[in-house]
């Protein structure tokens, strides 16, 4: 007999995402690599894809001089063994010439199989606020 997935609960799957974002920030990919799937499907701002987390930072670090999420809302929906997740909130941080912003949505999505992150999508504003500090604003 096959073995039976543990039933994914909306608490446990936002505790998960909160914790691995947390992680994420603060560099401690080793910590959260067991959360990800080996052919998770990562895909960044502009279409982007990764291969991992650690990728992403290294991408976000020629990006910004730092940068951090302030976590404001976190939707999760359960449904034929998948956990989708959304979180929203703000970027906060400094453009490579130390300039600091603050307030730069974003949205990660993530989905949830047996236990580990299979899909990671994620979008922000960061081009919308560059063409506005350019004087673009159509």
């Amino acid at each position: 007999m096959a073995d039976t997935p543990t039933p994914l609960e909306a608490e446990d799957v936002k505790a998960m995402i909160l914790g691995f974002l947390e992680a994420q920030m603060a560099g401690e990919f080793d910590r959260v690599a067991h959360l990800v799937a080996p052919d998770c499907k990562i895909v960044f701002s502009g279409g982007r894809p990764f291969d991992s987390a650690a990728d992403i930072t290294a991408f976000n670090a020629k990006r910004y001089a730092w940068v951090r999420k302030r976590m404001e809302r976190t939707d999760v929906s359960i449904g034929d063994g998948i956990a989708v997740v959304y979180s929203l909130g703000a970027l906060y941080g400094a453009w490579p010439d130390g300039t600091e912003f603050d307030g730069n949505r974003y949205v990660d999505r993530f989905e949830i199989r047996d236990g580990v992150i299979v899909r990671w999508e994620v979008w922000n504003d960061s081009g919308e606020r560059l063409l506005e500090q350019h004087g673009i604003d159509a």
